[in-house]
């Protein structure tokens, strides 16, 4: 009994002492902001910051930019994501590195603001992300800062974002991790284009998609941009009941006929955060390896 008394003596005087200390260093998300030149704007963006950041003022991390979908924003894969559990979870098994995660806003009420992750009239958003907010973060938050320690993922719109910009900017990536993504849009139905004004905030969203699509940049790539895709690790994940399947497994086709190595897994679920939450398990390992 008395050695009972003591065992639990010590672990409430433990327990004291980690409240008072707030339990040491932990994670942490934070949102900062940005005035931008090209958008003449200010954009938020949410970044996750690993426990060891502040004790350890000379260590430089990897960073993986994680792109919301469509009508989202910087603050969902926080909210609405979990990220932060996630990360503490894996860091601690082991299964995941410590890494910085930059969470940019392209997003907000389609029609009544500007989204999207590429440049159209009116809203040069890739300019912004490769020549300003890239360099400011990468800087602020000791990113490594080459191609082996960067990787993009996303989730639908995110989703497509991601691999088009892991396409076209495969020097800067070593990994592209795509959810249910966006890579494709349909042309529209000339009723479609004469009902749309493509001149408008979403008509201009729909052309960025439309014109920079994922599978059709391979099927028109030439050997030498195969060549340099390949040095890009991919992994595509995408629901069984997404309506986003079908261009997914294009997208995955195109691969395979191009001979550029890319991962897919098809699991159980839909377009939704249940699915987009879980994927996280499989993004940030893979990542991890990549880093590695």
């Amino acid at each position: 009994m008395k050695k009972q008394f003591l065992v639990l003596a010590w672990c409430l005087v433990q327990c004291a002492m980690g409240m008072a200390q707030g339990w040491g260093a932990q994670s942490k998300v934070v949102t900062d902001s940005m005035y931008s030149e090209t958008l003449k704007a200010w954009r938020a963006y949410n970044v996750f910051i690993p426990r060891s950041f502040e004790q350890d003022k000379d260590r430089q991390y990897p960073v993986l930019y994680l792109l919301h979908g469509m009508w989202g924003t910087n603050k969902d894969w926080d909210g609405r994501g979990h990220v932060k559990d996630v990360m503490d979870q894996l860091v601690a098994s082991g299964e995941a590195c410590e890494m910085i995660i930059v969470m940019p806003n392209a997003g907000g009420v389609v029609g009544k603001e500007w989204n999207g992750y590429f440049n159209m009239k009116g809203w040069a958003y890739e300019d912004f992300f490769f020549n300003e907010l890239l360099p400011k973060v990468e800087k602020q938050y000791r990113v490594i800062g080459d191609k082996q320690h960067r990787a993009v993922a996303g989730l639908s719109m995110g989703g497509g974002g991601s691999t088009s910009y892991a396409e076209r900017h495969s020097d800067l990536f070593g990994a592209c991790y795509a959810m249910s993504a966006l890579m494709e849009l349909p042309q529209y139905t000339p009723e479609q284009e004469r009902n749309t004004d493509l001149e408008s905030m979403e008509g201009q969203l729909y052309l960025s998609v439309r014109n920079l699509g994922c599978t059709k940049f391979l099927r028109e790539a030439n050997d030498e941009v195969k060549k340099q895709l390949r040095t890009v690790q991919w992994f595509v994940d995408c629901g069984d009941d997404d309506f986003l399947l079908d261009r997914n497994l294009e997208f995955y086709q195109a691969m395979r006929e191009a001979r550029i190595p890319c991962q897919l897994r098809v699991r159980d679920g839909g377009h939704t955060w249940e699915y987009w939450h879980s994927a996280l398990y499989t993004c940030l390992p893979f990542v991890t390896r990549v880093f590695k």
